[in-house]
């Protein structure tokens, strides 16, 4: 709101765009004064700017791979008394966050320039009966080993697995043999 008359004061002045606006000219003035001299700020946000130049010192010493737990236990070992979700919330506010193990596994590559399949059921998933409605799904399983690609049939009716195969590539092959293994078998 402060920004919004800022930026129209000049051509229609503070107290008529208050008028307009549900804020009281004062509230307004209180805002602007609180912005040129920082000890009229409240305690808290006073505070919790405090508390994110320390929480950037601290991630920023260690190399941005600190976490929010990681960089709490360190505010509190300097003996910075803080909250964890208060540390969690400041450093989602300021776009900071820790170093992520392991890789990312993006499971649908869409081709643009393939032919669609078409929405034989209209998004509309329930039957009346079994073997009346199939629908098929992928997903990935994180293990030990690596990353596992599941693709299964389910049977809309009984909400029962129909047929299902795993692999240990990404691949259409995985999902073109459950077809074929699901199509000849009722």
């Amino acid at each position: 709101m402060v920004k919004y008359i800022d930026d129209r004061r000049e051509v229609h002045g503070v107290e008529s765009i208050c008028k307009v606006l549900p804020i009281a000219p004062s509230t307004y003035y209180e805002a602007k004064r609180r912005e040129e001299d920082w000890r009229r700020r409240p305690p808290r946000v006073r505070h919790e700017e405090m508390l994110g130049a320390e929480i950037r010192r601290v991630w920023d010493e260690n190399h941005q791979v600190y976490g929010a737990r990681k960089v709490w236990r360190q505010l509190n070992r300097e003996g910075i008394a803080v909250a964890r979700c208060t540390v969690e919330r400041l450093m989602r506010s300021m776009g900071l966050q820790g170093a992520v193990r392991g890789r990312t596994t993006r499971t649908t590559v869409p081709n643009m320039n393939a032919s669609w399949p078409l929405d034989l059921v209209r998004r509309e998933f329930s039957s009346s009966r079994p073997n009346e409605l199939w629908v098929a799904d992928f997903t990935f399983v994180a293990t030990w080993a690596g990353f596992v690609y599941v693709a299964f049939v389910i049977d809309v009716f009984s909400r029962m697995i129909v047929g299902w195969r795993v692999s240990s590539s990404m691949s259409a092959e995985l999902t073109l043999s459950l077809e074929t293994q699901c199509c000849d078998d009722p």
